[in-house]
């Protein structure tokens, strides 16, 4: 009906924006019938706002790849600490289905069936907010913190990959995992589209020294910056007031080419650790203190 009002005040409007037209001579009228036009209504649909994924990939149906590529010389993955990311790990509703979001996943099996996900999703972001590549051994759960990783047997042929598990999916009522098109192809899913699988989650302890935080393998780290001062004797000394203020490393971050010192606790590989202490910083002695991410 809001499409039918549209046309009719489109025309109304064209009608009324005519320039006058001036009067011509009487003719005999045509008695012919002039050809009616078809004027097609369009029904435009909204998309559905209850799947986050909807409106994102160009193609309408998953597929693999026109060149199926050696996935042999996939670069496998390793289990290590990875602090669980901002984005994507928060309970949530799809469909109507309500999904809570697991807290402690320490020794968590499940069994059902794999699906892989191929070129209709590669490229595109993750839940996480990464970017999903489907030559690399990833994996999307409905429920499990992101990232996870996770050990997954094919219980047909016992074949067995690891994962790391940074999407949410599958979507579909038997299914637990959906796996990267390199998994598949590791664990010989491919060529059936599904698989009865086992998944273990696998988790690392947090490293605890700086020797050990220096040696993992974390793409991201964060500070907490109390202050920027301009010369290196004042950084020095606020380092030595702030060390007996809080039982954490602190951090001097010369700026390049400037006389600028910048007085930062951390660095800390979970973004929790560094919210919790901010809120406390930023509570007693510096307000304007702030976190900073930086790539590793």
């Amino acid at each position: 009906m809001r499409s039918l009002f549209v046309i009719f005040f489109l025309i109304l409007a064209g009608c009324s924006s005519s320039p006058e037209q001036t009067q011509q001579p009487q003719t005999k009228p045509n008695t012919t019938t002039p050809p009616v036009k078809v004027v097609k209504i369009v029904k435009i649909t909204k998309p559905n706002t209850d799947d986050p994924n909807a409106g994102r990939y160009s193609l309408k149906d998953d597929r693999a790849p026109t060149v199926v590529p050696d996935f042999s010389k996939v670069k496998l993955v390793t289990p290590h600490y990875e602090a669980y990311s901002r984005g994507g790990n928060k309970d949530y509703t799809l469909r109507g289905k309500r999904y809570h979001i697991i807290k402690n996943p320490k020794g968590y099996t499940e069994t059902g069936f794999a699906s892989w996900y191929g070129e209709k999703f590669h490229g595109h972001k993750t839940a996480n907010g990464e970017v999903y590549n489907m030559f690399a051994m990833t994996a999307a759960h409905k429920t499990l913190p992101l990232p996870s990783f996770v050990r997954v047997t094919n219980t047909l042929n016992h074949k067995s990959v690891i994962v790391r598990v940074n999407d949410r999916g599958p979507f579909h009522d038997g299914r637990i995992i959906d796996l990267s098109m390199a998994a598949a192809s590791k664990l010989g899913v491919i060529s059936y589209g599904t698989a009865p699988v086992k998944i273990e989650v696998l988790t690392v302890p947090k490293p605890s020294t700086k020797a050990e935080i220096k040696k993992a393998p974390i793409p991201i780290q964060y500070f907490i910056q109390l202050a920027a001062v301009n010369t290196q004797q004042k950084a020095d000394q606020m380092q030595r007031e702030v060390k007996k203020r809080y039982s954490t490393s602190v951090d001097i971050e010369k700026i390049a080419n400037r006389a600028v010192f910048r007085i930062r606790l951390g660095p800390f590989l979970d973004h929790k650790d560094a919210d919790l202490l901010l809120a406390q910083v930023k509570n007693k002695h510096y307000p304007q203190a702030f976190m900073i991410t930086e790539k590793r």
